[in-house]
């Protein structure tokens, strides 16, 4: 792990997910009626309950719009879900305005050269391993785990391995 990782995790107060090629493997399906359909990974959805349990608030910020992402965001209990964002930077700044929060206390996951303008802004951005040289260079940690198959629980973990609340998180599991 990169050595500054851990402590720019550390900051973390708001982490905020690209979906498609991060929540998901980066594959859109389309029924024959139109409708969009997409594979979310059970291991990412309670990695990121315990990231929120620990007291790190989630949000999602995609440039695509679907009905799922609201269903999934619902499921989890993320509040702060902003679909079809053409500009992410724009929508990152929504953001902070709904939180209150500054780019130095936010982590981002992102997969694609769409989402560099939020992961060069915030303390820790965050890559799967799939996503181009180009956004791994721009990344301060790159998932062993794949897209839509454990990179976010990765990424959650990492943060709070960095705040002290992993063991806590799992020691529920482990009496």
């Amino acid at each position: 792990m990169p050595g500054d990782a851990l402590e720019r995790a550390l900051a973390v107060r708001l982490m905020i997910f690209d979906v498609d090629g991060v929540l998901t493997d980066g594959r859109l399906y389309f029924s024959e009626s139109g409708a969009e359909l997409k594979s979310f990974n059970t291991l990412d959805g309670h990695g990121m309950k315990m990231l929120m349990d620990s007291g790190v608030r989630l949000a999602l910020l995609t440039g695509r719009s679907s009905g799922a992402v609201t269903n999934r965001a619902r499921d989890l209990g993320i509040v702060h879900v902003l679909q079809g964002v053409a500009d992410k930077s724009a929508g990152f700044a929504e953001l902070l305005g709904q939180t209150g929060l500054q780019a130095a206390q936010c982590g981002y996951m992102g997969d694609d050269v769409v989402d560099l303008p939020v992961m060069r802004r915030c303390a820790l951005a965050v890559a799967p391993h799939e996503a181009p040289e180009i956004v791994t260079r721009h990344a301060h940690y790159v998932c062993r785990s794949s897209a839509g198959a454990g990179a976010a629980r990765e990424a959650c973990e990492l943060v709070m391995r960095a705040q002290g609340t992993l063991d806590a998180a799992l020691g529920v599991w482990l009496k």
